[in-house]
């Protein structure tokens, strides 16, 4: 066994999907967070009468493998908190009890067991609960046993609660295994139990398993015993577990061996545990190196917490055929997909070992609090990511990911677009952000030490919000890291208790070296009529980065925004030197200067000083000045100029926000400025594409990889001729295939450069596949072709085609799904919606009649033909048509009416925007060397 001796130390993503000529901005579903996405229904669970409180389980299962059945018993120590008749346990209604009792000692000091007997046992017909009802009542402070003997059906459809799946080996030979994933709620689907987080008691586990295969539970096995008549089974009974949540029991049963030796970490803060790995043998090659993945990470998680687990060891399993949302994190034994252990990433290691300590040790007292738990072990894993490899798994890009979706959700008229899912999500993702920001403004230290007394309070119990907040308060307090009327729950509740974020303008003095800061609802999308939004106020940390002593070391705030709407600045610099207010994104906020700053910041990052800022500041400072501008609150040309230094930039951080500003604008600006736009975009592109593409390697890293692939779709988009020929080459090969209905032999992205800039020839050839698609492909193939079809064509011949085949003569290829397709796709580019806009006013009286039966499909075609314009023009367009045919929409009067009253918005933030952007273009592109010659003209 090998012995790691810790030395304990100070422990101080954008991704872009890129259907056919469209950007979706990233949004935060992470779909592993089972947690989460049940926190809301569990959130309002009716709980249990507290008439009595578990204080031990002794449990015992008999489970049946190949038949994927089990027999139990469980004996629940009970203590009664008031006079009662009737006790409820939680039990599933799949789960049979074949025997009750309760027994107590009466009086409470009473040395003689007596059996209480049942009057009746009633199972509620609605929810998972069991209620025994008494002869007598038990009296408050009396203690006694529950005892219930049980069948169940193994799960074999998921692997939730008890259940069983089934492998392969290499060999093709079929094994069993048996597994458990009892969060959040799944104990009661085992064995009738109090299945609340608070009720945290002792385990005592006994279970048979066939003698070949191996048994891990919470804690080692204390002895095992063979079983008289059944040669091939044996009893394992593990050691009692400390008092932990039901959800927390684990239990795995199967042909495991173990990943080398066990690992046995040891540090002066009381942590003695060993650490083992187990797979399947044939498994075992592929988790090389894990063993000291799993000590590396434990180390630096069990230093950051510094209070030892109650544990003697921890078992870490890659299980076969397990499909688990998220890994099984039991205490003391997580289970993972194979695939999921073997990967070369240490987030989701360091993620499932910190449950250890929050989730486990620790317990949120309800399921309100989950999304909490899971903010807080998700910054942690994020910061040890980054501390062990620089966070190479998220190509650096935490927490600029997460952050710029939250900054795109909250800026709009309705976040989540009301999806309580996605709500549970970003309110997480806020909070994790939160303990960031707490962690840089009270400093590391503090942040670790507001985290111990924490845990060390709240072993072996629940919490709520307010004991880590409270906790981290007394911490800044005690170190002076905090002014005292500032208090770290009052800060956090400003943020958690809104679906906004701030905007801070910062509007500096010149003549007196002050500043007057502001702060408002932060929004993007027009019209900015958000209910309440004047009466918004965050308590906001406003730290700070000097021009004239330029410090990204320093975090402390110089002031923080009171719950109130001004705050003045003073002893700034003089007015040749900038200011930073938010750098490295420390809280969750854009920043808005006056013109001057904005000039000398776009000057400074010009030079060669411009380094000096980090790139993630560099980022933000380039993500700020464009959806400032965006949402109306910047001038363009000042946008613009922020951009100058990108012919200079080559850090993949500081681009990332450049892709989202190029479609965004990209779908914004009218016919009249798109080839002036294209050709700014070609300049800015081409350099870092030529110096990307000088010297490909395969071991290159992957956020190389996928900044060349986006910068090369980008040009391909803009009509970057060598894109554009080597799209046609590779399409070429389909063309000439001698079936070319059965398969398509090029890369999905030579697809759309092709429908773009290609021939109409090429365009035909794509349409006829489509038509002629076979049912025995896969119909995502398809799919992709009939989106690319109506996304990426510039040509509004193409677009006229496809709508009179799909639409006027109902060719029976096509589905009303296709329809719904189809319409989508094309309001991604104004030349789609505008051609689709007048297919219908061309085509009104044939599409109303085509459609009078079927208001889906019609409400959806008029949504989509009217609501995309942005122009004075547009908005004409779109009049006229509801002059010409009032009374007519039917369904979609009310369709109609709302497009109208958004693109007047629209109209106003054109024109005051266009000319703008297009005078800026215009200077930039006299002074620029555009080579034309290397781009398709439209």
């Amino acid at each position: 066994m090998k012995t790691i001796v810790c030395v304990l130390a100070c422990m101080c993503v954008s991704s872009y999907s890129l259907p056919p000529d469209k950007i979706h901005a990233f949004h935060i579903i992470k779909t592993r967070s089972i947690d989460l996405n049940n926190a809301y229904g569990l959130a309002m669970e009716t709980r249990l009468e507290k008439s009595v409180e578990p204080t031990g389980y002794r449990l015992e299962l008999e489970p049946y493998l190949e038949d994927a059945i089990f027999e139990g018993h469980v004996s629940i120590n009970v203590t009664w908190l008031e006079d009662a008749d009737t006790i409820s346990v939680h039990c599933a209604h799949e789960i049979e009890i074949t025997e009750s009792e309760v027994k107590a000692y009466i009086p409470s000091n009473s040395k003689e067991l007596q059996k209480i007997p049942i009057k009746r046992m009633n199972t509620d017909p609605k929810k998972p609960i069991v209620t025994l009802r008494l002869e007598k009542v038990v009296p408050k402070s009396s203690i006694g046993f529950i005892n219930f003997s049980f069948k169940g059906n193994m799960e074999t459809s998921s692997t939730e609660a008890f259940f069983k799946t089934i492998y392969v080996t290499d060999q093709e030979v079929e094994r069993m295994v048996a597994g458990t994933q009892l969060r959040p709620n799944n104990a009661r689907r085992m064995f009738p139990c109090f299945d609340e987080p608070g009720y945290k008691t002792p385990f005592e586990l006994s279970v048979v398993r066939p003698r070949g295969m191996v048994a891990l539970s919470n804690t080692p096995v204390a002895r095992s015993e063979d079983i008289n008549g059944e040669p091939n089974a044996v009893w394992d009974h593990f050691e009692r577990t400390p008092p932990m949540s039901t959800f927390t029991l684990g239990l795995i049963i199967a042909e495991l061996k173990q990943l080398g030796e066990s690992t046995r970490y040891k540090d002066e803060n009381g942590n003695d545990i060993e650490l083992r790995v187990w797979g399947r043998p044939e498994y075992l090659q592929a988790l090389e190196g894990v063993n000291e993945k799993v000590a590396q990470v434990f180390g630096e998680v069990a230093n950051f917490w510094q209070v030892p687990l109650p544990l003697h060891r921890l078992d870490i399993v890659a299980l076969p055929s397990y499909f688990g949302i998220r890994p099984a994190d039991n205490w003391g034994l997580i289970v993972f997909r194979e695939s999921d252990l073997s990967s070369r990433g240490y987030l989701q290691l360091a993620q499932e070992i910190s449950y250890q300590w929050l989730g486990a040790l620790a317990t949120p007292a309800w399921w309100s609090d989950a999304h909490l738990n899971k903010a807080l072990v998700g910054y942690l894993a994020a910061e040890i990511a980054f501390k062990i490899n620089n966070g190479s798994e998220m190509e650096e890009r935490w927490p600029m990911t997460v952050l710029y979706s939250l900054y795109y959700e909250f800026s709009k008229r309705y976040p989540h677009s009301r999806i309580t899912g996605m709500k549970q999500e970003t309110a997480c993702t806020k909070i994790e952000l939160l303990f960031r920001m707490f962690n840089y403004t009270i400093g590391g230290d503090t942040f670790k030490k507001g985290m111990k007394m924490f845990i060390e309070s709240k072993k072996f119990k629940t919490f709520t919000g307010d004991d880590i907040w409270n906790a981290l308060n007394a911490a800044a307090i005690s170190d002076g890291k905090i002014p005292k009327d500032v208090d770290v729950k009052t800060v956090a509740s400003s943020w958690i208790e809104k679906d906004r974020l701030p905007l801070i303008t910062v509007k500096r003095n010149y003549d007196t070296n002050s500043a007057m800061v502001t702060q408002k609802v932060y929004l993007r999308e027009r019209p900015h009529d958000v209910p309440d939004a004047a009466k918004m106020l965050w308590w906001a940390p406003l730290v700070m980065a000097r021009g004239d002593n330029l410090d990204f070391t320093n975090t402390t705030p110089v002031a923080w925004m009171r719950n109130h709407k001004d705050l003045n600045l003073v002893n700034l610099p003089d007015k040749n030197h900038f200011i930073i207010v938010n750098p490295e994104e420390i809280a969750p906020f854009p920043v808005n200067y006056e013109k001057d700053n904005w000039n000398l910041l776009s000057a400074y990052l010009q030079s060669e000083q411009r380094t000096k800022i980090p790139e993630l500041t560099r980022a933000k400072l380039l993500h700020d000045a464009w959806n400032l501008a965006y949402a109306g609150e910047l001038s363009f040309a000042t946008a613009f100029n922020m951009t100058l230094f990108m012919r200079h930039e080559r850090h993949h951080l500081v681009w990332d926000p450049v892709f989202t500003m190029i479609d965004h604008i990209g779908r914004h600006i009218c016919s009249s400025i798109h080839d002036k736009f294209r050709a700014y975009v070609r300049i800015l592109l081409t350099p870092l594409y030529t110096e990307l593409t000088k010297e490909v390697r395969d071991d290159e890293e992957n956020w190389k990889k996928n900044l060349r692939s986006l910068t090369k779709t980008f040009l391909c988009r803009a009509g970057y001729k060598p894109c554009v020929m080597e799209s046609q080459e590779q399409y070429a090969k389909w063309i000439q295939a001698p079936n070319p209905d059965e398969g398509n032999p090029t890369s999905n992205q030579y697809i759309c450069p092709v429908f773009k800039w290609g021939t109409q020839k090429e365009w035909n050839f794509g349409l006829q596949r489509v038509i002629n698609f076979p049912p025995s492909r896969k119909q995502s193939e398809r799919t992709y072709l009939l989106k690319t079809l109506a996304g990426c064509p510039v040509d509004e011949y193409k677009v006229h085609k496809l709508l009179n085949i799909t639409v006027l003569e109902g060719n029976g290829n096509f589905t009303e799904t296709d329809l719904f397709l189809i319409f989508s796709m094309l309001t991604g580019n104004s030349q789609g919606y505008t051609a689709l806009f007048h297919f219908l006013n061309d085509n009104w009286d044939v599409l109303k009649e085509k459609f009078s039966s079927k208001t889906n499909i019609w409400d959806n075609l008029i949504t989509s033909a009217t609501s995309q314009f942005t122009t004075q023009a547009g908005l004409e367009l779109v009049s006229n048509l509801y002059v010409a045919h009032q009374g007519e929409f039917g369904s979609a009067e009310h369709i109609i009416e709302k497009s109208m009253r958004n693109i007047r918005e629209e109209a106003k933030w054109s024109a005051e925007n266009l000319p703008v952007i297009e005078k800026w273009l215009d200077d930039y592109l006299s002074k620029a060397d555009v080579k034309d010659d290397q781009f398709v003209r439209n």
